[in-house]
């Protein structure tokens, strides 16, 4: 069940509870007023942001939620803000909120208006195509005001469309395995284009096959499941060809047992995320036309599952990548990169003006930057500079992590043009990131590893137990606001740190 976030009219009907905001100072935002402070000690209410107190008088439930100093409010902020509101309210059917009083504040109205609703949107998720009893909110409305209705209805509507691009990537990654075979996901791909006006073509294995696309056909030899390869495109409006290009590559292991590099029992029971990339990239195209992006975005999604059999690929084996390039896998269980080498071929084939990847990729992410925080990796400074800032504005943590040229020698094979893993107990996520490196050419590439944030062991904050949807927000940030940079990587790019 989806929140439907509504303009508030003067002629609304009466709602089950009212949320008032509440800065530090125990004053209410909007309408004037304060909260009684003896209460409000009792209670352990102090307007810090997120803390909730529910009130009761005439008949009617009021939703207290604090927004902390107002000086210092934040998008952020009030994006945790909304989840409390959500999370508050979850017996409640309709629930009515007021900007009053946030106008002139840090936070942009809109914005703010914007913000609240993901929070709320976001917080309220759940995945229950399984459940034989509905465990989902009971939350269905929330009506807004306190600005004018053109903003209101412009920014709700801009928060509906990011909150159903995120939820698409969360059902997807919560959807088992068995559920969602890479033929599956290549359908739901489909229906997403349908809705979203995107251009899909899926390629069957024959046609992966004919593409030479070595590095997925290598992957998928364990599978009875075939392999499908999605390409996925939007035009903006008027579609001159002029237009700016970005290309966005999402990882599609829909599950991984690691291939005959087995993985533990333990180590395979969230492995229906390592499709969180090609989800991403779904999630954040299905959101494009509503959005307005003023860019061409091509999403490409190479899937597959990755299994052991007579047939799977075995360590020591050479594949041959469509750029040509050979790669001996030492390790089947370092699978995403051999994928990725063939998307992002194609990706710089098609001469973007930037190519950004999403994978969740190597547990050496989740060791160096733990499990909320992703790696940024790449070849240009200025590309990694907009990444790093559109992850900012979104609200998803986003580290950089350097990319000597003296690390090459970790990929080095004996046998091949490179070897699939690195150095033992060494820099994995660098040694991952340098070898999807040589599939890009000069375009401009940022890599996301989002091996750790693409899934929640809790429920917190923003965060439902299970995928996240994490990289639909920050490329969505991104390519609102995606400065051109010419389709070359700048040479002597700050991001890049050359070793002896």
């Amino acid at each position: 069940m989806t929140v439907e976030l509504r303009w508030r009219t003067e002629r609304q009907s009466a709602v089950e509870m009212t949320v008032q905001l509440v800065d530090s100072d125990l004053s209410l935002i909007s309408g004037g007023g304060s909260v009684d402070p003896t209460t409000a000690k009792l209670r352990g209410f102090s307007g810090k942001a997120t803390e909730t107190m529910t009130t009761e008088g005439g008949g009617s439930l009021t939703l207290l939620v604090g927004v902390g100093a107002l000086d210092e409010l934040t998008a952020e902020t009030l994006r945790r803000v909304g989840a409390a509101i959500a999370r508050a309210a979850t017996q409640c059917d309709s629930i009515a909120l007021s900007l009053e009083g946030l106008g002139g504040r840090p936070v942009p109205i809109a914005s703010a208006c914007e913000s609240l609703g993901i929070g709320i949107l976001l917080a309220s998720y759940s995945f229950d195509r399984f459940r034989t009893t509905n465990q989902a909110s009971s939350l269905q409305q929330v009506f807004v005001d306190g600005a004018s209705e053109g903003v209101i209805t412009k920014a709700l509507g801009r928060a509906q469309a990011i909150g159903a691009g995120v939820a698409l990537a969360r059902d997807l990654v919560n959807t088992p395995a068995g559920d969602l075979t890479p033929t599956d996901f290549a359908k739901i791909a489909t229906e997403v284009g349908t809705k979203s006006d995107l251009t899909i073509e899926v390629l069957d294995e024959s046609d992966i096959a004919e593409a030479k696309m070595g590095g997925l056909l290598g992957v998928a030899a364990g599978s009875v499941q075939p392999p499908r390869f999605v390409r996925a495109t939007y035009e903006p409006a008027g579609g001159a060809k002029e237009l700016t290009t970005v290309a966005i590559v999402g990882k599609g292991i829909t599950f991984d047992s690691g291939g005959l590099s087995l993985k533990t029992g333990a180590g395979m029971m969230t492995m229906k995320t390592d499709m969180g990339g090609a989800a991403a990239v779904l999630g954040a195209l299905s959101a494009c036309k509503q959005l307005g992006v003023p860019v061409r975005v091509v999403g490409y999604m190479p899937l597959t599952e990755n299994m052991p059999s007579g047939t799977a690929t075995k360590p020591g084996d050479v594949l041959t990548t469509r750029s040509g390039q050979t790669i001996e896998v030492l390790n089947t269980d370092a699978e995403g990169r051999l994928i990725l080498a063939d998307a992002l071929t194609l990706a710089e084939e098609a001469k973007p003006d930037a190519i950004i990847d999403l994978a969740t990729l190597t547990g050496a992410c989740i060791v160096a930057l733990g499990s909320h925080i992703a790696g940024l990796l790449g070849n240009d400074d200025g590309l990694i500079d907009q990444v790093r800032d559109a992850g900012r504005r979104a609200g998803e943590a986003i580290w950089p992590l350097p990319l000597p040229t003296g690390y090459h020698s970790h990929i080095e094979s004996e046998v091949a043009d490179m070897k699939n893993i690195g150095a033992t107990g060494q820099a994995g996520s660098i040694s991952a990131a340098l070898l999807l490196e040589r599939f890009v050419g000069t375009v401009p590439w940022a890599h996301l590893d989002i091996a750790g944030p693409a899934r929640s062991d809790e429920d917190r904050g923003l965060l439902r137990k299970g995928g996240s949807g994490f990289g639909v927000r920050t490329l969505i940030a991104l390519l609102e606001n995606y400065e051109p940079i010419g389709g070359v990587r700048r040479e002597g790019a700050e991001g890049i740190t050359v070793l002896p």
